[in-house]
């Protein structure tokens, strides 16, 4: 299996979904526990809840293997994302509920580690690399929306509920302010969802890599709390009741972006 799923689309708008893949290769799924191999971490139907994406015209990069089997959004070489806070690693060995992953004595060392960065990560990253450089090459910037979602409360990462709508920018770095602003202000506008700029979730690898503001190339993330369109429980049904609520929302910050390269950089397309 590819280890991504790739739409293109006219716009100069790239939808990353690095965690939505579910797919553990055989091999791997025999040495790991029983919960493990229900992936529970996955940010489910983000695919799904995004549906929309295309009619935007946007680009849509799509991982197909679980991040139990590498993490996209850390960087090749095992860089804390959050030092002083907990944080799971580029191939996991815990849960968010820090449980093990792997049975006793299968849990990947360092050189099975690499081999994973070839074989699922580096091909991901250049997909991404190279949809960046068309899209700058053709419009002179290029707009980089990282989509995740996580479970409303993990207690390894965060006290009590997350916000419904979190916003990264790794502190201001990834995106120009002015965008920053206008994004949180169209999630400040979604009633009945709370919003967050930079708050426990600044952007990973993937937006603090590739955001580079003053080299034409606007990254930002959100971090959606689950419970806005899905069940947090086994086994993670989507529901359609409540992503037709927060469906506008996202629509509204996804044009939002679209909007801010219209106006602030003369976009067409």
């Amino acid at each position: 299996m590819e280890p991504f799923r790739f739409q293109p689309g006219p716009a100069p708008l790239l939808i990353s979904m690095p965690h939505v893949g579910t797919h553990l290769p055989d091999a791997l799924a025999r040495r790991m526990t029983d919960a493990a191999r229900s992936v529970p971490d996955t940010d489910w139907h983000v695919d799904r809840l995004y549906d929309f994406a295309a009619s935007l015209g946007a680009n849509l990069l799509m991982a197909t293997h679980s991040r139990y089997v590498i993490d996209l959004n850390r960087p090749p070489d095992g860089t804390v994302l959050y030092p002083g806070a907990s944080n799971t690693e580029l191939c996991p060995t815990t849960s968010f509920d820090d449980e093990p992953l792997w049975r006793p004595g299968e849990a990947p060392g360092a050189d099975e580690a690499k081999q994973r960065v070839e074989t699922y990560w580096r091909p991901y990253h250049a997909r991404l690399a190279q949809m960046l450089a068309e899209i700058r090459s053709r419009f002179g910037t290029a707009l980089l929306f990282d989509a995740h979602s996580i479970r409303s409360e993990v207690s390894r990462f965060f006290a009590g509920r997350l916000p419904d709508i979190n916003l990264g920018t790794a502190d201001g770095k990834s995106a120009p302010s002015e965008l920053a602003a206008r994004l949180i202000e169209a999630a400040g506008e979604a009633d009945g969802y709370s919003s967050v700029l930079n708050g426990r979730f600044k952007g990973g690898y993937i937006t603090r890599h590739y955001g580079k503001p003053a080299e034409g190339v606007a990254a930002v993330q959100l971090e959606l709390s689950q419970i806005t369109y899905m069940d947090e429980d086994p086994p993670f049904g989507f529901r359609e009741d409540r992503a037709k609520g927060i469906r506008p929302h996202l629509r509204r910050i996804l044009e939002t972006m679209l909007d801010w390269g219209r106006e602030a950089k003369g976009l067409k397309w």
